[in-house]
């Protein structure tokens, strides 16, 4: 059985086909980076226009790369939440026409479980039940999962997401957007060491996050208190060590959360999801650290890491379930 999957939670427009096994038959994305480069960020307003032209095209390939007919699609499903109420509206509104103009269920999707659920594909076997965490551009959060669809928080953010922090500081040492990939470029030629960066929470037994207070300690080392934010930003081997510090900062506290997190539920599987994940040095310190704690760990590859529709195969799971949609399903903006 063929399924359609349609993402528009924050700046990415896509679409999927994929079966009920689930295997993924296509798996569309359009990117909206150049529009909001300028912006240095995501502007909500751009992002929902920018889904409403792309949606429709990035159907049609999808359907297209599939080698299906949209005639042979028996479910769609959408990410509902979390994410940009404007966004997410797009793509809830086409799966909604969708589902009434071909006379098929409607399936909604959590788009954090959809990131843990990527590792569930990537593995193709069962993960459940893990400890999962979700850092992105919006989001930092860690989940106790009992199955694909039980999710526990167990805490998140108070405030900055990773993938947030590193496109603030990114803007602040003059990387340009997205600053995620472009920092971890800087950083490669950087010391991680040469900045004591704060690391909130580190030696806390709460699971919660914060990276407010680290991109303020970046934007004080580099300008001081009086900052004045048309400054020129730093260069040369002082960028790069700036960029190291702040990247190890971040890993150190991820990793010591997922340690935490592990320890206290006594589970050893830990599944991460979210584009930040595609950073190598937090790859390499979550592989090192699931070693010593004996944990089995899961990471989607790269196409799977940043928002995708694909990995809402999720809906499968509810599919089976016979958890279906009514028309009045609404865009839902907070994690559910």
């Amino acid at each position: 059985m063929l399924f359609l999957a349609l993402e528009t939670s924050c700046d990415e427009t896509a679409a999927a086909v994929f079966t009920d096994e689930p295997r993924i038959l296509s798996n569309v994305v359009a990117s909206q980076n150049e529009l909001h480069a300028r912006f240095h960020g995501v502007v909500p307003e751009i992002a929902a226009r920018a889904h409403l032209r792309n949606l429709l095209p990035v159907i049609d390939e999808a359907i297209r790369q599939a080698g299906v007919q949209l005639s042979d699609i028996v479910c769609v499903a959408v990410h509902n939440c979390p994410g940009l109420v404007g966004a997410l509206l797009i793509g809830v509104s086409a799966a909604k026409m969708l589902s009434v103009a071909l006379e098929i269920p409607l399936v909604a999707v959590n788009h954090l479980a959809s990131h843990i659920y990527a590792c569930r594909l990537a593995a193709e076997r069962d993960i459940f039940p893990c400890v999962g965490l979700v850092v992105s551009g919006g989001h930092t959060a860690l989940f106790h999962c009992e199955d694909a669809l039980t999710m526990k928080l167990l805490g998140g953010t108070r405030d900055d997401a990773a993938g947030e922090a590193f496109d603030k500081v990114a803007s602040i040492l003059g990387l340009g957007f997205p600053g995620g990939p472009a920092l971890e470029r800087e950083a490669v030629a950087g010391n991680p060491q040469a900045y004591k960066f704060p690391r909130s929470f580190v030696n806390e037994p709460r699971l919660e996050f914060s990276f407010s207070g680290l991109k303020t300690a970046v934007l004080y080392t580099i300008h001081g208190q009086n900052v004045a934010r048309s400054q020129t930003p730093p260069s040369g081997q002082n960028r790069s060590d700036l960029a190291a510090s702040f990247q190890q900062a971040v890993v150190d506290v991820l990793a010591a959360k997922c340690k935490l997190a592990i320890q206290q539920t006594g589970l050893k599987r830990l599944a991460v999801g979210g584009g930040v994940i595609a950073n190598k040095a937090l790859r390499s310190a979550l592989e090192a650290m699931a070693q010593r704690e004996g944990a089995e760990l899961f990471i989607p590859p790269m196409n799977l890491c940043t928002d995708n529709a694909a990995m809402a195969a999720l809906a499968v799971e509810k599919w089976r379930r016979g958890e279906f949609a009514t028309l009045e399903l609404d865009a839902e903006p907070n994690f559910l």
